[in-house]
């Protein structure tokens, strides 16, 4: 407290147009006058209340209350890393974050960027065609300058000729911001992305075209990030013609990414950490490793996992995060890619109906994704599915009854006739994928189990009605903290939901919070209803 009191001013009296806080209603209303700086007064029975207007200075004649301390105006636009909203050309530090195949849309991404975000197209599992068409509806929406947006580069180890190819795609495509997502080593294509186009401005600094965030849920991962590439990898890229000399040279100097975001209990791809563990650890590690390392410039670590109310970003932004990025409630936005009806089920959603299961992508190193459990059998299947993967050896070792309910129930075909459309779909995206199988009979089990995992996915984005049952959406837990926030306000229908509202509200209702808990550790007595900002139309 006592760095809350001035020096010389002592006294606050009223104005024509000051007010005092002489009840909770008062003092509710200017707590959520969050542009407007308060005085924290003391009354002349001793309590502490809010005071707004007014003059400070010296005693002087009339009323006058012994002024406590001043808090200043508590704009969301200033929760967060300045440096953010700097190097990023945002208003606000909030991102929308990425959802893959498309479920983050151009017209997401687009949206966001307009409204002051950051916004990442969901471009993972997606064709290059289809990647390089939203990055032309994007450019052409934004213009060539803007870079408060960027895309989806997920680590594929058992694809790096399709991660390559991505990589190709965004630097051809002058695409300067990338969010990296599942990686669990660094991989030369990402270090590609970073290291090109890097150069000294005229003052020595090294200076970058092309910029990483990194979703972390793992310590061992995020050094790797918070570190200069592997030197070796740099050599290699250099002798394969795909890194210039100079580039690799100045890449020692820097590290791999500069924006870290610690993903705790998040939808899709998730360890299912707590943020306030994982968010103090990441940012304790940043400090040694850039001590380590000697950087002159900063790398920031944000929020992701859990944040679905406003309540919940003010915790991060109170933990130290520099920004906060948000996924699973974007998703039931107007402007996502998911069907009507699989957005209709999130805002069914309670925090508890989530489950993990099988990550299509991953599915034999058995890596999980975090997805919506009501109403949908996807996440019960998905797992049986992988016991059978785990205790056969092919399709033919799988005894005949389960064989039958498999095809009844999961994939109302024959394994026969899915292996076959499997072919079709490898023969055009990787026909080594079938050779490959033809020669180990697990490996084609996994193909044809993956096959109903990544098509409960397309089935939720097309909203295939005989299909509800097996939906993959991709879901934390803030889609529970989401939905009970905004029941019974304008946010509640899932046709009016859009990314701007959103993330307007969670920030708006996070500063709001953040200055009830300035007053209050002030000294003065904040209703408890100071912690609960309703949703209301901004803009």
């Amino acid at each position: 407290m006592n760095n809350m009191i001035p020096q010389r001013m002592d006294y606050w009296s009223p104005t024509e147009r000051s007010v005092v806080a002489d009840s909770g209603e008062d003092v509710l209303r200017l707590i959520q006058q969050v542009r407007e700086p308060l005085s924290i007064v003391a009354l002349d029975d001793g309590r502490r209340t809010v005071a707004s207007g007014g003059a400070v200075g010296e005693m002087g004649e009339g009323r006058h209350l012994t002024l406590i301390g001043l808090l200043p105006a508590s704009y969301p636009e200033w929760l967060g890393d300045r440096s953010f909203c700097e190097i990023h050309g945002c208003r606000f530090a909030y991102v929308a974050g990425e959802m893959a195949r498309g479920i983050a849309t151009a017209e997401m991404v687009i949206a966001a960027a307009r409204a002051g975000f950051m916004g990442f197209f969901g471009s993972a599992g997606l064709p290059v065609p289809e990647i390089a068409r939203a990055l032309d509806t994007i450019q052409d929406a934004l213009g060539m300058d803007a870079v408060n947006w960027g895309a989806n580069l997920i680590h594929s180890p058992q694809e790096p000729e399709a991660e390559r190819a991505v990589v190709d795609l965004f630097l051809a495509r002058k695409v300067r911001r990338v969010s990296a997502s599942a990686y669990m080593r660094m991989s030369p294509e990402i270090v590609r992305y970073m290291a090109s186009g890097l150069h000294r401005d005229a003052g020595g600094t090294v200076c970058r075209t092309n910029r990483i965030f990194a979703k972390i849920s793992r310590a061992e991962v995020a050094e790797q990030f918070m570190s200069p590439p592997p030197q070796a990898m740099l050599d290699k890229l250099v002798a394969a013609g795909r890194l210039l000399p100079e580039e690799a040279a100045l890449a020692s100097f820097i590290p791999v990414a500069e924006d870290i975001t610690a993903e705790a209990d998040s939808g899709g791809h998730t360890d299912n950490r707590t943020l306030t563990v994982l968010l103090p650890e990441l940012m304790a590690l940043r400090d040694a490793v850039s001590a380590r390392f000697g950087y002159s410039s900063r790398i920031r670590v944000g929020a992701a996992g859990g944040l679905g109310s406003p309540a919940g970003v003010a915790a991060a932004f109170a933990a130290g995060a520099a920004y906060v990025l948000t996924g699973s409630v974007n998703q039931s936005a107007i402007e996502s890619g998911l069907s009507l009806e699989g957005r209709r089920m999130l805002t069914q959603a309670e925090p508890q109906d989530v489950a993990m299961a099988p990550a299509a992508d991953m599915f034999e190193l058995g890596v999980n994704v975090q997805v919506l459990k009501r109403g949908t059998l996807f996440a019960t299947r998905g797992r049986r599915l992988y016991e059978i993967y785990r205790s056969c050896g092919s399709i033919e070792e799988i005894p005949d009854a389960l064989r039958k309910q498999l095809e009844r129930e999961y994939f109302r075909a024959t394994l026969d006739e899915v292996w076959k459309d499997t072919c079709a779909y490898f023969e055009t995206r990787d026909p080594s994928e079938i050779d490959k199988a033809s020669k180990d009979p697990k490996r084609k089990m996994a193909l044809i189990f993956r096959s109903y995992l990544f098509r409960g996915a397309q089935w939720a984005r097309e909203g295939e009605a005989d299909r509800r049952s097996d939906y993959q959406i991709w879901c934390g837990p803030a889609m529970g903290a989401f939905n009970a926030w905004v029941r019974g306000s304008f946010l509640e229908p899932a046709e009016n939901r859009t990314v701007t509202q959103i993330g307007l509200n969670l920030m708006e209702g996070a500063a709001a919070i953040t200055r009830a808990q300035q007053v209050r550790i002030s000294g003065v007595d904040v209703p408890f209803t100071a912690f609960q900002f309703l949703p209301r139309p901004l803009g």
